[in-house]
């Protein structure tokens, strides 16, 4: 077998295969025995066509058939034992088979192209500090309270403490119906954050059967001709009393405490201790994966380049692949490929780049990942999980677990030389308020 490597860009090469007679004589003759079977000639009993009639009627086809899967065979074997590591779907390009003398073939396949690596260190990079103060602690127990709520039913509204429910139906700017489009039976909870205010202040002081006009200010894009265009409108409505229900709240006792934590947490000092731990620890992480995004974007555009077509749609067509599985889990049956495949292009680029750009650093900074190393995590692995170490390497294997682990160490590298610096949380909205102005 005689091969060679044509280089036809920085991101695609091509491999070009000769194969003797001799060496590919197996599977040619396992073609053969295979095709025997199926074929059914008069005077024969099917499958006991002579081979040599069989050469002389079918031999082309057949060994034309076979050598196109010799050739993707022998392509994936090659691969392998020279480490190509081929990074979309390869094509072939060219296939020549001379019966009895030899079969040659060329196959392109993309690559991760090499980069002259720009500022990849010493980039500023700023990391938010989020402090929880007992304001947030607050809030976290008051949605927590309203979780375990009670409703009583009521006769008018005094506060924003009610749900209600309603008929709510459009009016036109004098108040007159806009026929069709009417609401019945709809749940207001008159205490959530996100139901408008106009609403809330309107149903002050209102009785069951009495109604209530609220307006709100809309605004979307339209098409006009080819070009897109905001459209800015106040919508009106009237709302229809039909039930009232008060909210009411548990009250903050030992009693409570223990039950809504299962006994975890005895009194209410001991429950707000573990909420603020909580939510400090949620924020550290956001504010964590904010600096990555940041510092791993501010590497990406430092290093701007156009990734491999063909590696950019096998990202793609992987992410709306697991968008598709969410959405059958979900039970979600109307789930659109092409609204999917549009909105995710953006981001199958962008992690094009960032995986190219991941192995030129480990590349130039001698980063690896040592067999024993995905050894080692595998005994930890197993002692927790009680999954042989055996499996757990063969389930590293199909999955690319070293890929992940390089990527780490590719962050660990990027985070130690760059500049994370911390600001404070009030210090960063501040910084927006003056970009925003």
């Amino acid at each position: 077998m005689e091969t060679k490597i044509n280089v036809i860009s920085q991101s695609e090469h091509e491999l070009e295969v000769s194969l003797g007679y001799d060496e590919i004589q197996t599977e040619i003759d396992e073609a053969y025995n295979k095709e025997r079977k199926k074929i059914d000639l008069p005077g024969f009993r099917k499958g006991k066509v002579p081979l040599p009639m069989l050469k002389k009627m079918y031999g082309d086809a057949i060994e034309h058939q076979a050598s196109e899967e010799i050739a993707n065979k022998k392509f994936w074997q090659i691969v392998e034992e020279q480490s190509l590591n081929p990074i979309s779907t390869p094509k072939m390009t060219d296939i020549n088979l001379e019966r009895g003398v030899k079969l040659s073939f060329k196959i392109q396949y993309e690559v991760k192209p090499d980069l002259e690596l720009k500022n990849i260190t010493g980039n500023e990079v700023k990391k938010i500090v989020w402090t929880v103060d007992d304001h947030q602690v607050d809030r976290e127990l008051e949605y927590l309270l309203h979780k375990n709520r009670t409703l009583e039913p009521a006769e008018d509204i005094t506060d924003t403490n009610y749900v209600i429910t309603a008929d709510l139906q459009k009016v036109d700017d004098a108040g007159n119906d806009v026929e069709g489009i009417r609401s019945e039976n709809i749940q207001i909870d008159l205490s959530d954050e996100r139901v408008t205010q106009d609403i809330k202040d309107k149903a002050q002081n209102k009785k069951i059967g009495e109604s209530f006009d609220f307006s709100f200010h809309d605004h979307h894009e339209t098409m006009e001709g080819e070009e897109k265009k905001i459209v800015h409108e106040d919508i009106h409505y009237r709302c229809l009393v039909k039930t009232i229900q008060k909210i009411v709240l548990p009250e903050l006792t030992e009693e409570f405490v223990q039950k809504i934590t299962k006994n975890k947490f005895k009194n209410l000092e001991e429950w707000r201790v573990n909420i603020k731990n909580g939510l400090q620890s949620y924020y550290d992480q956001q504010s964590e994966d904010m600096m990555l995004n940041s510092l791993l974007s501010t590497v990406v555009k430092n290093n701007e380049f156009n990734p491999p077509h063909g590696y950019v749609h096998f990202m793609l067509d992987r992410f709306v692949k697991n968008e598709e599985e969410k959405a059958k889990r979900d039970g979600n049956k109307n789930f659109d490929r092409k609204e999917a495949h549009n909105r995710l292009h953006g981001q199958a680029e962008w992690s094009a780049k960032w995986q190219i750009i991941v192995a030129n650093i480990a590349k130039q900074e001698n980063l690896t990942v040592e067999e024993t190393e995905l050894e080692t995590l595998a005994q930890k692995e197993a002692e927790d999980t009680g999954i042989s170490v055996e499996k757990l390497m063969k389930y590293y294997q199909d999955s690319n677990r070293a890929e992940a682990l390089l990527e780490e160490k590719v962050i660990d590298f990027l985070k130690k030389n760059n500049d994370i610096k911390e600001v404070s949380s009030t210090e960063y909205q501040n910084s927006i308020k003056k970009e925003g102005e």
